[in-house]
């Protein structure tokens, strides 16, 4: 065994409402990758907003490097190498790398004004170490996603951080920059660094980890050597029982057309679109990021505005120019940034369902309470929500959660057609079995279902019929029975000819 140097004793920590930790305990060795598993609400990010300094606990003894730890806050944390690298990147996006890395702690000159060349020569030489090619200059708006999270593991390290918390760390990565991701971790972990990591995507842990904690309502439930467990093993303790099916499909007979799209154009990664949605099917839409498949949603729902094209519903031509209309003809998008476009994360959940629906439960300008009382009820007993009470700010709930409140409110308007975009993403395994069972029974009640994700076990887990799309283009269309991950790869990788 190595070295301890986090060593958290009968961690207690409650919230109006909500015990978020009951007797939780929490080891961390020097120069290894610990998993720290569970479902959304398990009590993963209240444990590690205690190492951070975020959260002070009600109960319980923590130890960093072999010192008693009395009340803990950020500025403590940071002085004892403790840094956090959230799942929403909190970048100064105006700002350059080398001025990122060092905001709050600038570095300065004899006379008291900003040393830009000194602090781009520090942070050049963090990069080196980490052998990521970025220039110091280059403004953090022009990254993409997977750059902005190298130029956050940059900044914890010139603060000389020796505890590092990834939270899910790969979710708006491609396969090439989760690669690159995981040679970044290795190094760091042959450097001696320790690093918390948490993911819900539990096939990459094989490449990374060294040991599990696994956690469940707040508690703790086992660990152990990574290699010592089944994956059937680690899903089981986290959800309290075995989930017998991943992915589960529903065969039901494909009906009638419900909605067409036809030459969707807009701007240059949404081009000359066209397909249909069928009754009884899920039509899932595949490719790489920046392919073209959340931005062909957001024309649909008439987030972004559209050159041209032909939106059919049930027969009829529709005009959608705006959310509005897309919610009033029956369309509706669950988005892929569900707090950014999805939730009003400081409104209540009763809020975040009734907005949408207030031409349903008022009259004149009078919201009916009992109406609104029971679609509430309706969407958080359908749903399995989980929470407290429905007067509890959205932003309190597990992402999971969260995810069933978007679902939730547009279920209440019986609408025609649910556009799903990337509806999964960074929630936990039963969770997803959850979003993936609803789903199905869409499909069953004769809604269109689109579902755009990029886990290819998914989607060929659960669609009916896949759209590939590469360079704002459809290229390939593939049938349930004749897909498979090779045929989706190369019609996403290329964009001069469409594919069967």
């Amino acid at each position: 065994m190595g070295k301890k140097i986090v060593e958290m004793q009968h961690i207690g920590k409650s919230f109006p409402g909500v015990r978020a930790l009951d007797d939780v305990s929490f080891e961390l060795e020097e120069g290894e990758v610990m998993a720290l598993l569970g479902e959304n609400g398990a009590g993963k990010s209240t444990l590690v907003k205690i190492i951070s300094g975020v959260y002070t606990r009600d109960e319980g003894s923590l130890k960093l490097f072999d010192n008693d730890i009395g009340d803990m806050n950020p500025k403590k944390a940071k002085e004892y190498g403790v840094a956090i690298i959230h799942q929403e990147l909190n970048m100064c996006k105006h700002l350059t790398v080398a001025e990122n890395m060092f905001i709050g702690r600038e570095i300065v000159n004899k006379l008291g004004l900003l040393d830009n060349a000194a602090m781009e020569k520090k942070a050049q030489a963090v990069l080196s170490q980490l052998k990521i090619d970025l220039d110091p200059k280059a403004l953090v708006s022009d990254l993409p996603v997977s750059k902005q999270q190298m130029v956050e593991i940059a900044k914890a390290l010139s603060t000389n951080a020796k505890i590092l918390i990834m939270d899910e760390p790969t979710s708006a990565l491609t396969d090439k920059e989760i690669t690159e991701l995981f040679r970044i971790i290795k190094d760091l972990r042959a450097q001696g660094h320790s690093i918390i990591y948490i993911s819900h995507r539990l096939d990459e842990l094989q490449h990374i980890v060294d040991r599990v904690t696994i956690m469940r309502d707040g508690k703790f439930i086992t660990k152990g050597n990574f290699k010592d467990f089944t994956m059937n093993e680690i899903i089981s303790n986290m959800v309290g029982r075995e989930i017998k099916e991943k992915f589960p499909h529903l065969e039901t007979p494909v009906g009638k057309t419900i909605f067409t799209v036809k030459n969707l154009n807009a701007g240059h990664l949404v081009r000359n679109i066209s397909f249909d949605v069928k009754e009884g099917e899920i039509l899932g839409f595949a490719g790489l990021m920046g392919a073209g498949r959340t931005e062909t949603t957001r024309a649909i729902f008439g987030v972004d505005a559209k050159q041209e094209g032909i939106l059919i519903l049930d027969g009829n031509e529709i005009k959608i120019s705006n959310p509005t209309d897309a919610i009033k003809q029956g369309v509706v998008l669950v988005p892929e940034d569900r707090k950014k476009d999805g939730l009003c994360t400081k409104l209540s959940i009763r809020e975040n369902i009734t907005l949408p629906n207030l031409d349903l439960i008022c009259k004149g300008s009078v919201i009916n309470r009992k109406k609104e009382k029971a679609m509430v009820e309706k969407a958080v007993k359908d749903l399995k929500i989980k929470l407290p009470n429905a007067e509890v700010n959205a932003a309190s709930l597990s992402g999971g959660n969260q995810q069933k409140v978007v679902v939730g409110k547009w279920l209440s308007r019986n609408s025609r057609v649910v556009l799903f975009d990337e509806p999964t993403r960074g929630i936990d395994v039963a969770a997803k079995v959850e979003i993936y069972n609803l789903m199905n029974e869409l499909k069953a009640k004769g809604i269109g279902v689109v579902f755009v994700s990029s886990e290819l076990p998914e989607i060929l887990g659960m669609a009916d019929r896949i759209i590939v799309m590469c360079d704002g283009q459809i290229t390939g269309e593939l049938t349930r029975e004749e897909a498979t991950q090779e045929k989706i790869l190369v019609c996403a990788t290329q964009f001069d000819k469409k594919v069967g």
